[in-house]
């Protein structure tokens, strides 16, 4: 498993000024808070951050903010991106405790999407519903994704929330209340439109044929 390390500084002046001079010189402002210690502003290296934001396991990944040689286990809390330019303005870190359960954004990992019956034996397409789902476990039990296996899902099923298999420890927020109506679908399985079209008629057709 890829471990993330994040080299910063303690940045002790602030404002909107000292802000863009730190963007100028190609450095990032941030903040890291949580836990049992005061929130903590920090200045991080532009290009070392984009490099590791290439990386889909950087944003739900247990990170290493190294801050003037002292870790701190953190997450990605938050990141502001320029409406166009490829330039990050400011990060929020969240320090995580061992002992204390987080909520977290991971992403679906869909797999066997042209194996499933659904599309080899009844000629159906796959629908994607959710891209990522909040869970909630402790840090040692964060998982970099959930995957979907769609192997056995047939024409006209549906992949819920429910259906997803979770490793130990790991819960579906949505789900903990256990309110059916929170439980969403993930991905379904069904024929194109035009096709869904004639087949109808078709019904139709041999319905009105049994009436005669």
């Amino acid at each position: 498993m890829e471990q993330f390390k994040i080299e910063a500084q303690l940045r002790t002046e602030r404002g909107k000024g000292e802000n863009r001079r730190l963007r100028k010189a190609g450095y990032v402002p941030a903040i890291i808070y949580g836990g049992d210690k005061e929130p903590i502003s920090l200045t991080l290296s532009h290009n070392d951050l984009l490099r590791q934001l290439e990386h889909e396991a950087f944003y739900s990944r247990i990170l290493t903010v190294n801050i003037d040689d002292q870790p701190e286990q953190a997450v990605l809390k938050d990141l502001h991106r320029h409406p166009y330019r490829p330039t990050i303005l400011h990060l929020d870190f969240q320090r995580v405790s061992e002992t204390q359960k987080l909520y977290r954004e991971v992403p679906l990992h869909f797999i066997n999407e042209s194996k499933s019956v659904g599309v080899k034996l009844g000629g159906g397409l796959i629908s994607h519903h959710l891209a990522e789902v909040e869970i909630r476990c402790f840090p040692k039990d964060l998982p970099e994704f959930i995957e979907v296996d769609l192997t056995e899902i047939n024409l006209n099923d549906t992949v819920h929330l429910s259906d997803l298999v979770l490793s130990e420890g790991v819960e579906i927020v949505a789900l903990i209340s256990k309110d059916a109506s929170r439980n969403l679908p993930v991905a379904s399985v069904n024929l194109p439109r035009g096709a869904q079209t004639e087949e109808e008629d078709a019904e139709k057709e041999a319905s009105a044929s049994t009436e005669e």
